[in-house]
């Protein structure tokens, strides 16, 4: 059995911790007998008002340590990883699987296959259930570890051993039954596949699905992405605009279906699908809050939102300003008809718009958020872009000014011999960002 020692990072200065005399590099072995197995069972023991830690110190003397605290105060330890754990990798060799896709000669953290439920809970991650255990089970339903995010991809249990390529994918479907049980929320998905899981087979998926319902609060429906990086995988195809807006039809006609007995919409189609099927992305009302917009459900109709709550503000002014902006596919329409409203709003105001085609991955590819560096480059060269370059967070690694392909944004900026403003994903500040002038416009008003 794994034996869990936790080494010390950081101590707090000032802390419990500190006075006790714990440093970095001391073990945590346990918190009142009880072992210690990753950041959820060390949140839950040490919020006790009476402990007894188990601490062993590099020299390998171990130290029993009895502390009296409030039952909301904080030791003060820091630890190495945000799981206290190793992070679970993927058993899976899924049909579908972006990273299998992915060039060679990229950064090893794009590399990894993490299907670790933790992380469901911290950070949106979805999982498809395969490596969990009945230990992992209780210990979601113990801590109340939710919503999980669940990968389904289909409720035929001999279909989903196929296209997880896991023997054990169709019964792991079992375990969804016990986080029901246990009253644990949940959101699904399904990466639809032409042909494999699409059709009646996504109908059935559909059906069996609302039988968790309310607990599975929502479940999206998003197309398979496929790289042009695809060379002995499993044969998958795009969909056609045809094919995408009967995909359309068994939504929306299952979602006037759940609508009326339960009040939620709850099947949701990614905005790619209305992209391939040339119509507008619904109203806001069909997306019952926004549950899966980290999913790319709901985000195209969210920005332009709140685009037009702030838009409808503007008085307008005589400011001149001159400025590019640059985003995927997918958010171009959207994008531009912001930028022409602006124009129209402000006659002194040019914005030019950009769709950057993904030559990197392939032009099936219409996401911002997997646009690089080098596509950025290679298709603004000589273009007019003013005197800044719009470009949208999320083409970005998260806190850090660095793009898929290890370009950073000043790469981007000397490159085009423009500086670069990088939007966060309101509307609200893409308005800001489109209308603010730099200083020398400023001062040849």
């Amino acid at each position: 059995m794994k034996k869990h020692e936790h080494v010390v990072e950081s101590v707090e200065k000032g802390s419990i911790a500190a006075e006790l005399g714990i440093e970095p590099g001391d073990r945590l072995l346990s918190v009142n007998g009880q072992e210690i197995e990753d950041i959820f069972d060390y949140q839950y023991y040490v919020e006790d008002e009476e402990l007894l830690l188990l601490v062993e110190k590099p020299d390998g003397e171990q130290w029993e340590l009895e502390i009296e605290k409030d039952a909301d105060e904080s030791l003060g330890i820091g630890f190495g990883t945000g799981l206290m754990d190793e992070y679970r990798s993927c058993c899976n060799r899924c049909i579908f699987c972006f990273i299998d896709q992915m060039p060679p000669g990229m950064r090893d953290t794009l590399y990894f296959k993490d299907d670790d439920s933790r992380l469901s809970f911290l950070q949106g991650n979805y999982v498809t259930l395969t490596n969990m255990s009945e230990h992992d089970i209780s210990r979601i339903i113990k801590y109340r570890l939710e919503p999980i995010n669940i990968s389904f991809q289909t409720t035929n249990p001999e279909l989903r051993c196929k296209m997880l390529h896991n023997r054990f994918a169709g019964a792991a479907l079992q375990k969804v039954d016990l986080l029901y049980q246990g009253g644990i929320e949940m959101n699904g998905q399904i990466v639809l596949c032409k042909g494999v899981n699409d059709g009646e087979e996504l109908d059935r998926s559909i059906r069996d699905l609302t039988g968790y319902l309310p607990l599975l609060r929502s479940v999206s429906v998003v197309p398979v992405g496929l790289t042009r990086y695809r060379e002995g995988l499993y044969p998958l195809e795009p969909f056609t605009k045809e094919e995408a807006r009967e995909v359309l039809g068994t939504i929306h006609r299952w979602q006037k279906k759940i609508y009326e007995e339960y009040g939620i919409h709850f099947i949701h189609a990614g905005d790619e699908w209305y992209l391939l099927a040339e119509e507008e992305v619904p109203e806001e009302e069909r997306y019952d809050g926004y549950l899966q917009l980290e999913n790319g459900v709901g985000m195209l109709r969210l920005l332009f939102n709140e685009f037009e709550e702030c838009f409808r503000k503007l008085k307008g002014d005589g400011r001149r300003a001159e400025l590019s902006a640059a985003t995927g596919k997918l958010a171009f329409p959207y994008i531009k008809k912001m930028a022409d409203l602006i124009e129209e709003k402000y006659s002194g105001v040019k914005v030019h718009v950009y769709c950057i085609r993904n030559d990197f991955f392939g032009e099936k590819i219409t996401v911002s958020g997997l646009i690089t560096g080098q596509d950025i480059i290679a298709q603004l060269k000589g273009k007019a872009l003013g005197s800044r370059l719009l470009l949208p967070c999320n083409m970005l690694k998260a806190d850090e000014a660095v793009f898929l392909d290890d370009l950073t944004v000043k790469d981007v900026s000397d490159a085009l011999q423009v500086p670069v403003d990088i939007v966060k994903s309101s509307g609200q500040d893409l308005i800001e960002a489109m209308i603010r002038q730099s200083p020398a416009e400023t001062r040849n008003e």
